[in-house]
């Protein structure tokens, strides 16, 4: 199984992953909500130099923390000054 690296669109404010696009909305400098398809599926929060996933729910059919975090990273990753 080869894993496909996660494609951001700074301009758009999305982030394409696991055939989802993630939009992300600002709650602060270091802080956005993901948004999926007008649902509300996590955070991205900047911590300690890291960009971590939070998910909002633990349910059936819910984003892994663990791609929320590749989305985080790679969105951090691209906004950050050089």
């Amino acid at each position: 199984m080869t894993a496909t690296a996660p494609v951001v669109n700074v301009a758009e404010k999305t982030v394409s992953y696991i055939g989802k696009s993630f939009y992300m909305r600002p709650l602060g400098e270091d802080t956005f909500t993901v948004i999926v398809e007008g649902v509300e599926v996590g955070r991205a929060i900047f911590t300690f130099g890291a960009g971590n996933g939070v998910p909002e729910k633990l349910a059936e059919g819910a984003i892994s923390e663990e791609d929320l975090t590749a989305v985080a990273e790679a969105w951090f990753a691209a906004i950050e000054p050089s």
